[in-house]
């Protein structure tokens, strides 16, 4: 029993043993790698430290190569595409031809105060960033890899990069080529040409691509006359155009963008862009109205004859005018020709009240004209009748079309009457008879259709005393800063000043009690009045006929009784709208030899 006992207490200090044994060998090879890990730390320290920088060099020459290998791309078609604008003699916008709403000008013509307000709200870094910013690209790397929204926050390199060289696409590979030519960009070109680039291609809403544009849509100026609150308000406008161009007609968005706005100007009074007294005197602008009214009925027949005569001046084609970025400067009056639609619009209104009036008024004017052995009543049109007005004015001597009325609405007749119809002339040419004329006069008194235009240029010539000046539509046309052309009278002799005098005199002598007479055996169609003095001449033409329907051709039609009152209507409207707002306008303090002395109303021809 003793020995079983020896012999289990033997056995346990062998167990205990071996395992002590087995504890102590992990413990020696710990130690061991220990000592070679502590021995061989600095050179596997060495050899990542080698691997990294041989990944750190292999992605910059991978930089370098796609840096040099990398070039700056032509602005794309879309973005290079220009309009051109017409303007009034005014510079009052009339309107523009062209695929997109754009125009390109200097930097020189943007004000200071407009950059530095577009700075503020886009890129407050501009001026000394190396055209990328970083953490926009981290952002926008994130963004792209886990799914998330769009992100913004480019710099105004990259913007310009981004809408005037580069496709649209969103991807890590268009973003990491944009950071690449941002880069270039900025060390091959200066800041302003940057800048430049950028106001003259970024959006601004409202259809408008660069600040000339978006300038004209929103306040009705051209970018040189923007004011810092009108800059300050474009330049918030650029972070979300589409939703900020309803601005000044939609409260909740006029709102957000004054909160932005007020942003920008503080921002440019604290980097001096600004002063105090300018950032305390400023004041949300005025939008204009958005979406616009329609302004199409007047105006195209205007931009109609100028886009002709413009791309006959320049020798090219009307297509490639629109797409030229011309501004070309008409010679019309935007405010007479607007007073002359609605003139005509009245007068249509007024014609219509007449002719519902009754039969009383027309059997109290068939017993006037019965006691006094004279009819002058015109006979009251059967069925559907539409009556044309054409109304031309311009400037004796020198040419230039003031007012050019060729319907009522060029969405239903683009056909231009005062410029291109052929109206019966009956005996509004007749003072002109037997008279020896000159080209381009010559067979004028025979004309049995002249056009408005040709026969108010004939009486401009009479108040001219004899001599003809050539219609012209354009006064000037610049691209970019730059004069192209710039019109100077056409003249000629066309008749003698005695003559041109007789004329002036007898139609004088008729102005009294002026009469409207018909075009007599070719029946009661068509009305002429001619006013005039040495400073404007003035002719109204009416017409009637019976509209086209289906395959039946329009035919004319005798014109209403109204037709006199309403032709004299119009034409003293307009008169009074050129004449009496004309500054400095004294045609007693200028007299014409073709007048009586002291002569200072227009002369009145009506035939």
């Amino acid at each position: 029993m003793d020995m079983d006992m020896n012999t289990d207490g033997g056995n346990g200090r062998h167990g205990a043993g071996g395992r002590g044994r087995v504890v102590a060998g992990l413990r020696r090879r710990l130690v061991r790698r220990r000592i070679r890990i502590r021995r061989t730390r600095g050179r596997r320290l060495r050899r990542a430290i080698v691997v990294l920088l041989t990944v750190l060099a292999n992605l910059v020459g991978a930089a370098v190569v796609a840096y040099h290998l990398t070039k700056i791309p032509e602005p794309h078609p879309e973005t290079a595409m220009q309009s051109t604008v017409f303007v009034d003699d005014h510079g009052d916008y009339l309107g523009r031809r062209g695929p997109v709403d754009r125009q390109e000008i200097p930097l020189s013509q943007v004000p200071r105060y407009v950059r530095e307000a577009v700075i503020a709200a886009e890129n407050r870094s501009f001026r000394t960033d190396t055209g990328i910013s970083p953490k926009a690209i981290g952002r926008a790397a994130w963004s792209t890899v886990s799914g998330g929204g769009r992100q913004g926050g480019s710099t105004i390199t990259q913007q310009y990069v981004k809408n005037a060289l580069l496709s649209p696409e969103q991807s890590l590979s268009r973003k990491a080529r944009e950071a690449l030519i941002a880069i270039k960009l900025d060390r091959t070109r200066s800041k302003d040409e940057i800048l430049r680039g950028y106001l003259n291609t970024v959006y601004f809403g409202r259809g408008a691509a660069g600040i000339q544009s978006a300038a004209r849509n929103y306040f009705g100026v051209d970018a040189e006359d923007l004011t810092v609150s009108q800059g300050a308000a474009l330049a918030s406008v650029i972070n979300i155009p589409s939703y900020y161009e309803k601005a000044g007609s939609d409260p909740k968005v006029t709102a957000k963008l004054v909160d932005r706005w007020q942003w920008v100007l503080d921002a440019m009074a604290h980097s001096g862009a600004i002063t105090s007294a300018q950032r305390a005197a400023a004041r949300f602008p005025a939008f204009r109205f958005y979406p616009p009214g329609d302004t199409d009925g007047q105006r195209q027949y205007l931009i109609d004859a100028a886009a002709s005569e413009a791309a006959d001046r320049l020798g090219i084609t009307e297509d490639q005018l629109a797409r030229g970025g011309y501004t070309v400067r008409t010679t019309f009056d935007l405010t007479a020709q607007d007073a002359t639609a609605e003139l005509a619009a009245d007068g249509a209104e007024k014609k219509t009240r007449e002719q519902t009036a009754g039969a009383e008024t027309a059997g109290e004017k068939a017993a006037e004209e019965k006691a006094s052995g004279v009819t002058r009543s015109r006979a009251r049109p059967a069925g559907d009748v539409r009556v044309h007005t054409a109304v031309v004015a311009l400037v004796p001597g020198d040419g230039a079309v003031r007012v050019l009325y060729g319907g009522a609405d060029y969405a239903t007749q683009p056909f231009n009457d005062a410029r291109d119809g052929a109206v019966e002339a009956g005996t509004a040419l007749q003072p002109f008879s037997g008279m020896k004329l000159l080209a381009p006069l010559t067979g004028l008194a025979r004309t049995a259709a002249p056009t408005p235009l040709r026969l108010a240029s004939a009486y401009a010539t009479a108040a001219a005393h004899g001599v003809y000046a050539t219609p012209y539509t354009v006064a000037k046309i610049t691209r970019a800063g730059r004069t192209l052309y710039e019109a100077h009278p056409r003249t000629r002799t066309a008749m003698t000043p005695d003559g041109a005098g007789l004329i002036t005199k007898l139609l004088y002598g008729r102005s009294g009690a002026p009469v409207a007479t018909h075009t007599g055996a070719a029946g009661l169609r068509t009305l002429w009045q001619t006013a005039y003095d040495e400073h404007l001449t003035l002719t109204v033409a009416l017409f009637a006929e019976h509209p086209a329907k289906g395959k039946k051709a329009a035919l004319p039609a005798p014109l209403p009784y109204t037709a006199e009152s309403r032709s004299l209507f119009v034409s003293e409207g307009v008169w009074s709208k050129i004449v009496g707002t004309a500054e400095g306008h004294d045609p007693a303090a200028e007299p014409n030899p073709g007048l009586p002395t002291g002569q200072t109303k227009p002369i009145l021809a009506t035939r």
